[in-house]
């Protein structure tokens, strides 16, 4: 991936209102690859104190998005076409980890996973799986942020 990547998908990902207000940060990047993490905020958990499953979809669906970014040609971007997830154990944990990979990148359809862990100390559990189809999109016409 070249540093004008890097800092495209840096300065993509700094504009994300949703992941400013989970407190959400760009922990690495590689071909194919990203990782997101953020806290498991008061405001971020749900009824019974877990984290919100909405904070869990969010950071997968993201970390995949970036992860199918890194592939892209420079006037390329992307936009998720279609993702599903399993939520596999509740969020109990301070924070959350999500892993974005490419699965197979086309010219017109990229499919990506994403894992979504809990953290607490050293203790690591699994929270969701995601699988889903990003599309290339140019730049020109992908949706300004405002």
């Amino acid at each position: 991936m070249t540093p004008e990547r890097t800092t495209l998908i840096q300065q993509s990902f700094a504009t994300q209102n949703m992941m400013k207000s989970f407190g959400a940060s760009l922990d690495h990047l590689d071909d194919g690859s990203c990782h997101l993490s953020a806290p498991i905020l008061e405001a971020n958990r749900q009824q019974h104190g877990f984290g919100h499953a909405a904070l869990t979809f969010g950071l997968g669906d993201t970390a995949a998005g970036y992860a199918a970014m890194t592939l892209m040609p420079p006037d390329h971007d992307v936009l998720t076409a279609e993702i599903k997830i399993n939520l596999l154990s509740p969020a109990k944990a301070d924070r959350l980890v999500a892993q974005g990979q490419v699965l197979r990148a086309g010219r017109r359809l990229i499919t990506v996973e994403a894992k979504v862990w809990g953290i607490t100390g050293t203790q690591r559990k699994l929270v969701a799986a995601l699988l889903g189809t990003m599309v290339p999109v140019p730049i020109s016409i992908a949706p300004a942020a405002t």
